[in-house]
């Protein structure tokens, strides 16, 4: 789910969980009194809220601790948030069972959202995938990829509407075209509701209510079901749209108490305010001719100053002529200044207009707010209903884009895909670069996929396209192939190369068997378990063992369809053990010494893995490279030291053999063991005798000569 803060009874002392919330998902913590989680505390919290007597509407009867953590959450939004929660508007129970379920190992290494490397969504399955038009859309598509659907009525129901969209060429431009022109309506009328919104955000709702009408109709002519169902439920909210563009101006300003925002014609109290303010200057010079005309004083002058406001200032020669009405401010040596009630009347109104004004359009638009806050439910329900068409036709945009095919959706553990192709590698590299490849898994003859091959010949990249491509088809969209049937999974595993956790105290190797125990323990005969190189961060023989005994287990054990990519070619053999059980290798072409990887999964088990060949490319010198081959060459012909040690510092003449060094013990090995366990002490010289005799006839049967017993 990422979520960026945690809520916990502060009497909560698990520390591993806390730690791991903190360190590893970076999420922030917060400690709450333990009664907010109560039952009674939670369903009064929740209750008053929403303002019902009960919450039999929404289905969350009997929760327990899930309504005690919804209503903690609502506890500490109003103890922390300065405004309104009209914004939240339901309550809504999150069923696993309804959703493909994938945890955040998974997500991480299928970069499903962002990159491990550099942790931005471009090289991710959403950079391939996200053609949204709005942000709301944006977020929706992310949803999708991480609650993948499992129910196959569902998930036509979307192939459905992404089908009509990707042929309807006409249709789908249309609607991506007023799409482009709609903000982002959820979180404008979440900031409205919470009374954190200004004019711009209310006029950029109205400005999408009056694309709805338009998207409206041209859904009209939409005949699958899930676009029905969005044409039905799209409500324009006609009433918002009048209200916000009778009383707002195109282009508001961003500050809302700095006036400017209220359209002229609006409010007559303000139009008033503002012609004073605007009209100050002419009110000025008319009130002075005037007042010439009635005193006959030609020098008379209106004039402002900090000190006295507007005055009237006379010269002394014609101080005879002063009306009765005038009143006397200030002498100076050659004039009187002098101040009117009306005069006074009118500079109070031009001092203040502006503040007034100012003052009143914040009232006006906080009403207007507060008006449009009632239509929340109204404005989330549309703004919904805006991204879900949004995501279809994002869907239906890529898989035309790319030449993407809608799988057959079934409830089987079929998983046959002809010509697939990695999403995101198929993007960098451009059209027609990426080498396609087949995959045919059931219940019966594969189940278990054993992958290998040469290092960065394409392993783990083609385990990684099927589980991709099992996602795709779960979300309902299109996937990269010729043609599919998918039988849905349940939950996606992996186990793919994990770094270093050294900041929780966690090797690779305690981090890899975390992620392998979670799988052996959760898996299903429906699920989908994607292993890569597992057993490669501890020694040689512990990694065979436990990726030996990891794939029988979940052979025998869970059914699930598993892709095993690996460089212990010894789990080639478990193919013969168990039908069901198949090897796959990736093909390469030798020319000389130089190496061509096809790209290529091919059936059959492999017995090179072209190391040194991948380290040459990789740069490294050339006087290491000759001595690489040599130790191989040694590895490879079994020269071992009389501990069953390779003899890695004799120099051996070139074989020019390639033999897949065997990974189990060697009968010398046994023998050896043997005499180390061995108690010579309480040994008899004749029980010593006849040990040694029994250890060197079976040396010599290991190596095939015939010698006597000397018995």
């Amino acid at each position: 789910m990422r979520p960026s803060e945690c809520i916990i009874p502060e009497d909560t002392h698990d520390d591993i969980l806390i730690r791991e919330l903190r360190v590893s998902l970076g999420i922030t913590v917060t400690r709450r009194p333990g009664w907010e989680f109560s039952r009674d505390s939670a369903y009064k919290a929740l209750t008053e809220h929403f303002g019902t007597a009960s919450l039999d509407g929404f289905g969350c009867e009997g929760l327990g601790p899930a309504l005690g953590a919804g209503g903690a959450v609502v506890q500490y939004l109003k103890e922390t948030q300065n405004n309104s929660l009209g914004h939240i508007t339901k309550l809504e129970r999150f069923r696993t069972q309804d959703t493909l379920l994938i945890d955040a190992a998974t997500q991480r290494g299928l970069e499903l959202i962002e990159t491990v490397r550099t942790r931005q969504s471009e090289g991710s399955l959403l950079w391939v995938l996200d053609k949204t038009r709005t942000p709301m859309g944006a977020r929706l598509l992310k949803e999708w990829i991480l609650f993948p659907l499992i129910s196959p009525e569902k998930i036509r129901l979307r192939q459905e509407g992404v089908s009509e969209l990707y042929d309807n060429h006409a249709l789908r431009e249309l609607l991506r075209s007023l799409l482009k022109e709609v903000s982002d309506i959820e979180r404008i009328s979440t900031r409205i509701s919470s009374g954190r919104s200004n004019a711009r955000d209310l006029v950029y709702l109205k400005d999408s209510l009056e694309i709805l009408p338009r998207l409206k109709e041209t859904l009209s002519t939409a005949k699958s079901g899930i676009l029905r169902f969005l044409h039905d439920g799209l409500e324009t909210v006609e009433e918002v749209r009048v209200l916000v563009a009778a009383a707002f101006v195109d282009s508001p300003p961003q500050a809302i108490r700095e006036g400017g925002m209220i359209r002229e014609g609006y409010s007559p109290e303000l139009d008033e305010l503002r012609n004073i303010r605007r009209n100050g200057r002419e009110w000025i010079a008319n009130y002075q001719a005037d007042e010439i005309r009635r005193t006959g004083i030609t020098s008379l002058k209106v004039n402002y100053n900090k000190v006295f406001g507007y005055y009237i200032e006379v010269t002394n020669t014609h101080k005879d002529r002063i009306p009765g009405d005038y009143i006397r401010k200030q002498t100076l040596k050659n004039a009187e200044r002098y101040i009117t009630p009306e005069l006074k009347d009118y500079e109070s109104k031009v001092l203040t207009a502006e503040e007034r004004s100012k003052e009143l359009e914040y009232q006006l638009f906080e009403r207007i707010r507060s008006q449009v806050a009632a239509f929340t439910p109204r404005l989330q329900m549309t703004g919904g209903k805006v991204a879900q068409l949004d995501v279809l036709l994002c869907l239906a945009q890529v898989a035309a884009e790319n030449n993407y095919v809608c799988p057959e959706i079934t409830e089987g553990a079929e998983l046959r895909v002809s010509d697939g192709r990695h999403p995101v590698l198929e993007k960098t590299l451009g059209k027609g670069n990426f080498v396609p490849n087949n995959t045919d898994m059931d219940d019966k003859s594969t189940r278990v996929m054993i992958i290998t091959g040469p290092n960065m010949a394409g392993k783990s990249t083609y385990i990684r396209q099927v589980a991709l491509l099992v996602l795709m088809a779960q979300m309902g969209g299109f996937i990269p192939a010729r043609e599919a049937r998918v039988g849905v999974a349940d939950r996606i595993f992996t186990r793919i190369g994990a770094s270093d956790e050294l900041h929780r105290g966690q090797s690779t190797f305690m981090v890899e068997m975390q992620e392998a125990a979670n799988i052996l323990n959760n898996a299903t005969a429906r699920s989908l378990i994607i292993l890569d190189e597992i057993g490669r961060g501890t020694s040689t023989f512990d990694g065979l063992s436990i990726a030996w005994a990891m794939t029988e287990y979940v052979f025998k054990n869970t059914g699930a369809r598993t892709l095993f990519a690996t460089h212990y070619h010894e789990l080639t053999g478990l193919a013969d053990l168990f039908q069901g059980i198949k090897n796959y290798n990736v093909a390469v072409k030798e020319w000389g010494d130089e190496v061509i990887f096809l790209r290529k999964i091919v059936e059959g088990g492999s017995d090179k893995s072209y190391g040194i060949h991948v380290a040459r490319l990789a740069g490294i010198p050339r006087e290491v490279i000759t001595r690489a081959r040599l130790v191989l060459e040694q590895l490879e012909a079994n020269s071992l030291d009389v501990y069953q040690r390779p003899k890695l510092g004799q120099p051996q003449a070139a074989t020019g053999q390639n033999v897949q060094l065997s990974l189990f013990i060697p009968p010398e090995q046994a023998i050896i063991e043997d005499l180390r366990s061995m108690d010579i002490t309480n040994l008899t010289p004749v029980e010593a005798l006849n040990k040694l005799d029994e250890l060197k006839g079976r040396l010599a049967k290991s190596e095939g000569l015939d010698v006597k017993s000397s018995g």
